[in-house]
């Protein structure tokens, strides 16, 4: 069973962002039956505004990191919580837990700051992270160092982890998230535009919609089909395009 598994957020009449965004207008209910759930969807759609109401919740930093890491007040967003987090009920099983992280892609680079800043005063902090500055490893390596030192048990809050990974590499992430689901120790919440990622066996699919979040399969997805139908005849795609 997952940590969390429940998530509902009630309808909300007010008519600004974040709860204007459709998927959140008429409220949203979401069971999570599995220890790896997928957000889906367009840019804009809700999916990582939800996701960050969640790490808030679960006391993590918004910047990206666990309950230890203090890069909110470092950087000025101390005291600051989401709109949607005070209205959102999490659901746990059998209790709530606060072991985790939360990573956010496009601030990776800030959180990879954060770190050498705190090394500078104790270089063991690096031997979480695979023994060397993040900042000295390729973006791809960071992560996967991130992933493979830092994530053991506990909920691993995820946007957009697939960015800096190479096909190969997100297929050993893939190997990461299985050897850690496996083991009951660990759940996945995760955004993503990957269809590769996507195909992960027996995961939840949640794709945020104008009409809320609706389970679907990886096969209905937009991503899988679109990038299917790109693949198997690219030529047609380039003569729309580019004419």
């Amino acid at each position: 069973m997952p940590f969390l598994s429940h998530i509902s957020l009630p309808k909300i009449a007010i008519d600004e962002y974040p709860f204007a965004i459709p998927a959140f207008k008429e409220g949203i209910n979401l069971t999570l039956r599995n220890n790896v759930t997928f957000f889906v969807g367009e840019n804009g759609s809700g999916k990582s505004t939800l996701m960050e109401a969640i790490a808030e919740q679960c006391g993590f930093s918004l910047r990206g990191g666990n309950r230890n890491h203090n890069l909110n007040a470092a950087q000025n967003f101390d005291g600051y919580e989401t709109p949607l987090s005070s209205h959102l009920t999490l659901g746990w099983t059998p209790k709530r837990i606060n072991q985790g992280f939360f990573m956010r892609a496009e601030s990776f680079f800030n959180f990879a700051d954060y770190i050498d800043e705190i090394a500078a005063e104790d270089a063991r902090v690096l031997g979480a992270y695979g023994g060397k500055s993040l900042h000295q490893q390729s973006h791809g390596e960071s992560f996967l160092s991130l992933f493979s030192n830092q994530f053991h048990s506990g909920i691993y809050i995820l946007d957009e982890p697939e960015a800096a990974l190479s096909p190969n590499r997100l297929m050993t992430f893939m190997s990461i998230i299985n050897n850690l689901e496996k083991s009951g120790k660990a759940q996945f919440l995760i955004a993503t535009h990957s269809p590769m990622l996507l195909c992960y066996p027996n995961a939840s699919i949640y794709n945020f919609t104008e009409n809320g979040p609706e389970e679907t399969s990886y096969k209905d997805t937009e991503h899988y089909q679109l990038t299917k139908s790109f693949l198997d005849n690219p030529e047609s795609y380039f003569r729309f395009l580019f004419e």
